[in-house]
């Protein structure tokens, strides 16, 4: 009881920046949407006309879905066209890929050519994906509630930036690196105010993670030219080459590894900012520095476990390269610094050292805002917090209880 009665009144006060702190906040976030904004112009696309330029079908083709009823002899599959229920049974030819396993019950895409022979395409994944995404979007809500939904909407709209402006962007030929950092700024400021509300805290956690975004970006940048990574290994890189002889592949390398931290760092930031905030409210008496302290002993820890997330994520993502390229005989050396996996090591290595330095930034923007001579409170609320201090240390004082450490202190 006795350590409790310091607290009182926190979670009805919560630590909040001053006037002066408030402006500062507000001139950094409204430089930062100006320069995201000059970027943005710099690269702006001048057509969007590469959106859905490449034909997928020759003239008089269509797309169908349709269900397997039975296999032939011959190695072809009777399929039920939707929407062409009336014709009955129509052959589908067979895929022509032994690694691909059709059986009656599936549904799945076929090409259906001018002559109305069916040529299998792909399994129809609509239902599966869509119960996937209806249950998920469920929980966001049942469980985050308001700030579920923020979050969901910015998600759906930083999803809007990268669709209509980022690729766009890469394909008209715009700067990279310019790319990257008005895409990663813009995104994250609706995703955070959106998700998190407008306040001191959130902006904290946006200014951190910009700082963050920076040090990637810079290190993305180095790293991909000094390590001479060209992004032509992959097929979709072969085949945006082929269709697109004005995008840089190297480019797109860069910008995807600066693209790449902005969950994990967006995620480490916010939790930083909230941590501040949470100890600056469990004990007011806290100044810049001690509030630093204890918020990179969270930080740590944090960034600890963040570290291997990274890795492994970046390794479930890779795993088919790295079994590949594991079959080869030739040394661990050659393995690791082959263009493939390569691309990948460097990826994890420049978000991890972008994750890194971002915490202490975020503790020391954060301890700046709300530490104790940071921090107005009205004459109101500190005379109420000051008489239920007072009581409290009365109380403790009966009990034989130290107001700080709490009983047997």
């Amino acid at each position: 009881m006795g350590a409790g009665h310091a607290h009182v009144g926190a979670d009805e006060h919560p630590p909040r920046a001053s006037e002066r702190a408030s402006i500062v906040l507000g001139s950094a976030v409204a430089a930062v949407l100006f320069l995201t904004l000059v970027g943005a112009m710099v690269v702006w696309p001048s057509t969007w006309s590469m959106l859905g330029s490449m034909q997928t079908l020759e003239e008089g083709s269509s797309w169908v879905t349709g269900e397997v009823t039975t296999e032939n002899d011959d190695g072809t599959w009777n399929l039920i066209v939707q929407g062409e229920e009336d014709a009955g049974e129509q052959v589908m030819a067979d895929t022509g890929d032994p690694t691909v396993e059709v059986h009656t019950g599936d549904v799945i895409r076929a090409l259906q050519l001018e002559d109305g022979t069916l040529v299998f395409s792909d399994f129809e994944r609509t239902a599966p994906m869509l119960l996937l995404f209806i249950v998920y979007v469920a929980l966001v809500l049942i469980v985050a509630r308001w700030r579920g939904l923020g979050s969901l909407l910015g998600l759906a709209l930083a999803f809007g930036i990268i669709i209509f402006f980022t690729a766009p962007a890469l394909l008209d030929g715009g700067n990279p690196l310019i790319v990257g950092l008005v895409t990663g700024a813009g995104a994250l400021f609706v995703l955070l105010y959106l998700a998190h509300g407008v306040n001191a805290r959130t902006t904290t956690a946006y200014l951190g993670t910009l700082a963050g975004l920076s040090v990637t970006a810079a290190l993305a940048w180095w790293a991909v030219t000094a390590s001479k990574l060209t992004g032509i290994w992959s097929d979709t890189g072969v085949h945006l080459e082929f269709w697109n002889r004005g995008v840089s592949l190297q480019g797109l390398v860069l910008c995807g590894i600066i693209l790449a931290g902005l969950g994990v760092l967006n995620d480490v930031t916010i939790t930083q900012a909230s941590a501040v905030w949470e100890l600056r409210a469990a004990r007011p008496d806290m100044g810049r520095r001690e509030l630093f302290t204890r918020g990179m002993r969270i930080g740590r820890d944090h960034i600890a476990s963040t570290v291997y997330t990274i890795a492994f994520a970046y390794v479930g993502a890779a795993l088919p390269t790295i079994l590949f390229v594991s079959m080869y005989q030739q040394s661990v050396g050659l393995t690791l610094t082959s263009a493939d996996i390569a691309e990948e090591i460097v990826r994890t290595l420049v978000g991890s050292i972008g994750l890194v330095l971002a915490v202490p930034l975020t503790t020391l923007i954060g301890a700046a805002v709300v530490g104790r001579d940071a921090v107005v409170v009205d004459d109101a609320v500190a005379e109420e917090s000051s008489a239920v201090d007072d009581a409290a240390v009365a109380d403790d004082a009966v009990a034989g209880e130290d107001p700080v450490s709490g009983p047997g202190a």
